[in-house]
């Protein structure tokens, strides 16, 4: 538990606790009183840190608190080409809260350092890691509100909702698609990003102790600690990344496709020099519409939809530019679907391969019955993506060993082998006919 006094609800009594006030939280299943807004931090907006001098006083700041630290981070998706982080809070006991405004410093580390010892708390941690990291801020220790809630049974696991259900305070989040790469920052998007990490520890407290009477407190520990092996990993590299376009099915040929190709590698790199969402620079719908049409000219580009803006006319020569490479790609350059690695799509199994599909269903049926029986989703009980690899290339020998040891690999965590193993290696062989 941390040593921060806790938000007190405005509708419940005021007993002292070390001469501090504290709020009991409302039973989610009660139908307890209505929860009430959250408007405001306990100590007021902090302004954003921007200086390497005021950096130094929070890092003295925050290595003089004590317990966890709430950590979150605002990024500009939909925005802006790179998922860089345009803001960081951070709260702890002792401490406060912070806004710091990473752009006009070189990184931080030197906050990194000061926390090394501390467990972090993040919500929905895996969406924030990679910015961090690549400011200089890595956890050792960590815990992950969302994943909790999600190991704990939580039907919904929106900061808002469980802040809700668990702590009887609403949090506005209309400000949480925002571009926060504008500055200056409007007092009240600094406001709502403060109270982001406001309650997030009594949060932690919380889920901590479901997790401990559910008896899983152990599982969201290794995956706290996966999520920490992770957290400066390089994102996957897809290949052709182009074939993720919306709409892309409708485009038929190998040649028409390569207009989407050539369009949407312009578009990257208009959007990489811009800093720009590539979406906002052209979207997709108009990539598909200008590959299917193959315009050979500005005015007939122009008539497409999705090309009639400022901004997309301006840049007229360069797709018209793309269009032409792609025209005069000889046979031999066109893309080609490539083998995909792993197991087909699942609606393809029966068609593909009747036994695998089979085997699949019963394989789903064991990890569904199993997260049914456990309280959490079947998908944080097992990637089911392990699943379907495991069930379109068994072992050759089905042992729980050698399905332990499969599962491993593909990335499972030890408490997921330990409930899944043994029945999954049942349940892999045919059932033998009587």
């Amino acid at each position: 538990m941390t040593d921060e006094a806790p938000l007190r609800r405005r509708d419940t009594p005021e007993p002292e606790r070390d001469g501090r006030p504290h709020a009991d939280s409302p039973d989610p299943t009660s139908g307890g009183p209505e929860p009430v807004p959250l408007t405001a931090p306990r100590e007021g907006t902090p302004r954003p840190v921007e200086t390497d001098d005021e950096l130094a006083e929070i890092v003295a700041r925050m290595a003089a608190g004590s317990g966890p630290v709430a950590v979150d981070a605002e990024r500009a998706s939909g925005y802006r080409y790179t998922q860089r982080a345009y803001l960081v809070q951070l709260r702890r006991a002792g401490a406060g809260t912070v806004l710091i405004d990473p752009l006009p410093l070189d990184d931080l580390r030197t906050l990194d350092a000061a926390l090394a010892e501390s467990e972090w708390v993040l919500h929905a941690a895996s969406q924030d890691l990679a910015c961090l990291a690549e400011i200089g801020m890595k956890p050792r220790r960590l815990f992950d509100t969302e994943l909790a809630a999600r190991l704990a049974g939580f039907e919904r696991v929106g900061l808002a909702a469980l802040t809700e259900q668990l702590l009887g305070f609403s949090l506005e989040k209309h400000h949480s698609a925002a571009d926060w790469s504008t500055r200056p920052l409007p007092e009240s998007w600094l406001t709502y990003a403060a109270l982001d990490v406001e309650l997030l520890t009594d949060l932690r407290d919380h889920l901590a102790a479901e997790l401990d009477r559910q008896g899983k407190t152990a599982w969201a520990a290794e995956e706290f600690a996966a999520l920490v092996a992770s957290a400066d990993r390089p994102p996957r590299v897809r290949p052709d990344p182009w074939r993720r376009t919306s709409g892309i099915h409708r485009v038929r040929g190998a040649r028409a496709q390569s207009r989407v190709r050539a369009l949407w590698y312009a578009r990257d790199g208009v959007a990489a020099r811009r800093d720009s969402a590539p979406g906002r620079v052209l979207p997709d719908s108009a990539i598909v519409a200008a590959a299917e049409a193959d315009p050979k000219d500005e005015r007939t580009l122009l008539g497409i939809a999705g090309f009639g803006g400022r901004s997309v006319r301006r840049l007229a020569r360069v797709w018209l530019d793309a269009l032409d490479e792609a025209r005069a790609l000889p046979d031999d350059a066109l893309p080609i679907n490539q083998p995909v690695e792993g197991p087909p799509p699942p609606h393809r199994w029966a068609e593909r391969d009747p036994v695998a599909a089979a085997r699949l269903a019963r394989c789903r049926a064991i990890v569904v019955a199993t997260a049914e029986s456990h309280n959490l989703p079947p998908e944080n009980l097992i990637s089911p993506d392990f699943v379907r690899r495991l069930a379109w290339s068994p072992p050759d020998e089905v042992t729980p060993q050698t399905v332990g040891d499969t599962l491993r690999g593909f990335g499972a965590r030890n408490w997921q082998v330990t409930l899944l193993a043994d029945q999954l290696a049942d349940a892999l062989p045919a059932p033998s006919i009587t």
